[in-house]
């Protein structure tokens, strides 16, 4: 089955049984079969220190049970209890001016703490010895939503220890940051500090290695979870719920550990960027899914309104179901949701539910809810599929983007994630499957990969796009490409650095800055374009000249090239645009390497595009439409049958938001 329900809080309504009663009902007519408990219930769970109470637990799983539904069980160290703040001060973070907050809000605790950590594993340890072979619970749900940074002794020793071990010495260190500058030179570890408006902003790599350690240190105390679910519940999954875009956290090294890949997404449907919101949340739903190549879970969503928007637009008829439905054509095996029923209070309380403060099932949103589940039990065979085999990938690198964006020049306001979602979004657009992928990966099983703002390359990162390249593959960079390692420092010799330029044919002598309002003409593919935001002057050593400004004092030299090398090509455009450009130039290397779309007139249906799902012997087809007009008579591919109707079709209508499940033997 696709797991179809969402958050519910329970003991947030311990002395209306009544209203637990009727969820359970409610449950079932909107045809939600899993709930996410326990995510904040760490103070009913242990009102006082080893004062234990999980009967309200015990009977809300017991139920959901013999009600045919299932739990995701979730550890409760997102939100820790009064008495140990109170009783230990050590578990609060301390912020950046060395003052410790006070109790309040989530996520405000120290994950270096020894304090902390033994109180979350005693915890986590009593719930999976308790509940860690129930056979309702399906899943276990770490936390919620990891992030955040302390600054306490406890953490500032842990990142000097972190430094140690990967530099040796102080000197290697030393090398690394570049020191001499400012005379900012380390005599001995002891000396360094985290980076900050109060202390070190001037050193690059410092601040690149205090982001790494955030990570390392969010990683470790995320493993003391999981070492602590394990030893009682050592064969179901663990997971934890992760951000689209979330700066803070390295997601890749938190994915090595996790057994299935869960997110939570809220875009701004029927905003003024309606469509580039669909587009960014199929990005996610692409990156989600490429780490661990295989089903993943959407965590949460909003049925209805999300109350921390600055706007809050009512999802239009058929949006509930569309929005769904994008996450199991992009790879989910679910459709979850925040929240199951609304709160009577909290900062949370107008955030949307299946079930509002009228509580009863006579809304539009739970009539629109209980469709969507109605049509998710009808294409539940999909469950355990994978996503139809990508030719295309995007690199996406946490590092790249913190000291890309971190660099202290060329641009303010330098947007790595937009850049790389601004691509993406025209692969969207022709219906063409897309993974996202790490500098690091394997990329040989790609036509084509997509490298935009590569700012940072590391030898590990020169060494596969240069194997790559070299056997047959087809590498299209877009502007900054091989700046600096992975300390930040610039690589000597020209841009991009080292093995590179031979890759590409070329090197970026200097990179012109304009202002807003400014453009510059350019020319390539028969047509003319305009450049914004900046342009790189290019000197090719081999690469061919495919494009050239067409003004400014270096009109006429080379802005877009290609190059062979090896059995493959590099190309390379020197170059931000208004979208034109990039979007006639992906459309031509997709032509040229013979890529697929899934829909044949998805380039010519803005807001209609498809994606698909195999399983060996099945191929499912999803058509989505994201525009508030009907897409008439959409062609597809071949002969398939619509999952819900039955009937066999060639071509479909789509309602405005509307979506279509469809499937063929192969």
């Amino acid at each position: 089955m696709i797991l179809y329900g969402g958050d519910y809080y329970p003991e947030q309504w311990k002395e209306a049984k009544d209203i637990l009663q009727e969820d359970l009902s409610l449950m079932k007519k909107a045809h939600c079969n899993t709930v996410t408990l326990g995510v904040f219930a760490w103070s009913e769970l242990e009102p006082e220190e080893g004062e234990y109470d999980f009967s309200f637990l015990d009977e809300m799983i017991d139920q959901i049970g013999k009600n045919g539904g299932n739990v995701i069980l979730a550890t409760p160290s997102g939100a820790r209890p009064h008495w140990l703040a109170d009783k230990y001060p050590e578990v609060m973070r301390t912020m950046e001016n060395g003052m410790r907050r006070r109790f309040g809000n989530r996520h405000n605790h120290c994950y270096t703490s020894p304090v902390y950590r033994d109180k979350v594993r005693e915890i986590d340890e009593l719930l999976a010895k308790r509940y860690g072979t129930h056979p309702a619970v399906i899943a276990w749900h770490l936390s919620n939503e990891y992030g955040g940074e302390c600054y306490c002794t406890l953490c500032q020793e842990a990142f000097r220890k972190f430094l140690k071990d990967k530099y040796g010495t102080v000197e290697a260190l030393n090398r690394a940051y570049w020191s001499r500058f400012w005379s900012h030179r380390y005599d001995d570890f002891g000396q360094i500090e985290p980076p900050g408006p109060s202390g070190e902003e001037s050193m690059p790599g410092l601040t690149l290695d205090w982001r790494r350690f955030v990570t390392f240190q969010t990683v470790d105390f995320m493993k003391n979870e999981i070492a602590a679910i394990k030893k009682y519940s050592p064969h179901i999954p663990v997971t934890t719920n992760m951000m689209p875009g979330y700066y803070d956290l390295d997601y890749y090294k938190l994915a090595e550990h996790l057994d299935v890949i869960s997110w939570d997404n809220y875009p701004s449907w029927h905003s003024p960027e309606h469509l580039c919101e669909a587009a960014n949340s199929a990005f996610w739903h692409d990156f989600f899914r490429s780490l661990k190549g295989k089903p993943y879970l959407l965590m949460e969503s909003a049925p209805g309104c999300v109350n921390w928007k600055p706007f809050n637009k009512l999802q239009r008829p058929g949006m509930h179901k569309l929005a769904a439905f994008q996450a199991v054509a992009h790879g989910s095996d679910s459709a979850l949701y925040f929240q199951w029923r609304k709160g009577r209070g909290g900062v949370e309380k107008f955030h949307g539910a299946f079930v509002d403060h009228a509580g009863t099932e006579n809304t539009r949103i739970f009539s629109e809810a209980a469709r969507t589940g109605a049509a998710l039990e009808k294409i539940g065979e999909i469950a355990g599929s994978a996503a139809a085999k990508a030719e295309v990938a995007i690199l996406f690198d946490w590092e790249n983007m913190w000291a890309y964006e971190g660099c202290s020049g060329f641009m303010q306001n330098k947007n790595y994630r937009a850049a790389v979602l601004a691509y993406h979004e025209i692969l969207w657009q022709m219906a063409v499957a897309c993974d996202i992928v790490h500098p690091h990966a394997d990329l040989s099983g790609y036509k084509l990969v997509i490298a935009v703002r590569q700012y940072v390359t590391d030898k590990e990162t020169e060494e596969n796009l240069s194997a790559y390249v070299n056997g047959g593959g087809t590498l299209f960079a877009a502007g900054f490409l091989g700046m600096t390692n992975e300390n930040d420092l610039c690589h000597l010799g020209g841009f991009p650095g080292n093995a590179l330029k031979e890759v590409f044919g070329l090197r970026n002598e200097e990179t012109d800055i304009l202002y807003p309002d400014e453009t510059v003409k350019l020319h390539c593919l028969g047509k003319d374009y305009v450049a914004k935001g900046f342009c790189e002057r290019l000197c090719p050593s081999g690469a061919k000249v495919l494009g050239v400004y067409g003004s400014e004092f270096y009109a006429g030299t080379a802005c877009v090239t290609e190059n062979r090398y090896g059995k493959g090509k590099a190309y390379y455009q020197a170059f931000n645009d208004d979208g034109v450009f990039r979007r006639d130039f992906l459309a031509a290397l997709i032509r040229q390497e013979k890529i697929a779309s899934v829909l044949p007139d998805a380039a010519d249906r803005p807001g209609v595009t498809a994606h698909k799902r195999v399983d060996g012997k099945t191929e499912y087809l999803f058509v989505e439409n994201y525009t508030d007009t009907v897409a008439d008579k959409v062609r597809l591919d071949g002969q398939y049958t619509d999952m819900e109707s039955g009937k066999t079709v060639d071509s479909v209508t789509l309602e405005a938001f509307g979506v279509r499940a469809l499937k063929r033997t192969v």
